[in-house]
């Protein structure tokens, strides 16, 4: 009995790499337990958790350097098969692309055309109504930009408790609105109008800014903000 190993579904709660980020939080757990996370078992003789141990430990504790490990490398670790080799590499690949990707720039809205050279190519040229969120900080960098909607050729739904929880998500302090008329219109309809003073007013308990919606076009747009009607 001295010898029986035990496994982490015996361990105290506060010891499962699962329930520990449930209970605690992700920035609580080392290393080795957010890699027996991704390899979910070790073997007969090894805990996940003390598998993934010995793996960093042959790789002097560096994510870095094994990121830069192949399948066979893995899989000649017991308890380490292809498909889990494979989930250890795509996961650490997987991080190395988020940090490239937030080296990037965070564009700054400094006018509506600004928010239109952003958000034109993903609206500008569609056959049927989408309405989008730019959610940016305090500098007005665009944080976030998400569709909230789509619609039909003629008109989409807005579900202000959705943009909001999103831009609370975010920690935005201000918007801008954006979505496409197909018909190549850019008058404001009065539907248009009415959803624009309704998002500013919510905006205005929350403390979020709206700083401007924009009707978009293939080719131009109209901004509420210029035209003096926000």
């Amino acid at each position: 009995m001295e010898n029986q190993k035990i496994t982490i579904k015996q361990w105290a709660e506060d010891d499962r790499p699962r329930e520990k980020l449930m209970l605690k939080g992700k920035t609580v757990l080392s290393d080795a337990e957010l890699l027996a996370i991704l390899i979910g078992s070790g073997h007969k003789d090894e805990s996940a958790v003390d598998l993934c141990k010995r793996i960093l430990a042959t790789y002097d504790h560096n994510l870095s350097v094994l990121a830069r490990q192949s399948i066979t490398k893995l899989t000649a670790f017991k308890g380490i098969g292809e498909a889990k080799a494979i989930t250890i590499i795509a996961a650490l690949e997987i991080g190395q692309r988020r940090r490239l990707s937030e080296r990037v720039e965070e564009p700054q809205i400094t006018s509506s055309s600004d928010a239109f050279e952003l958000i034109n190519p993903l609206i500008g040229d569609l056959e049927h109504e989408e309405f989008w969120v730019l959610y940016l900080n305090n500098s007005n960098k665009v944080k976030y930009k998400a569709p909230l909607s789509k619609g039909g050729m003629t008109g989409t739904v807005v579900d202000v408790r959705v943009l909001f929880q999103t831009a609370l998500e975010q920690k935005a302090v201000g918007i801008i609105l954006a979505h496409n008329h197909p018909s190549g219109k850019l008058k404001p309809s009065d539907a248009d109008i009415q959803i624009t003073k309704k998002i500013k007013e919510a905006g205005k308990v929350m403390d979020i800014q709206l700083l401007d919606h924009l009707i978009i076009t293939e080719y131009s747009y109209y901004s509420f903000a210029d035209e003096g009607i926000l």
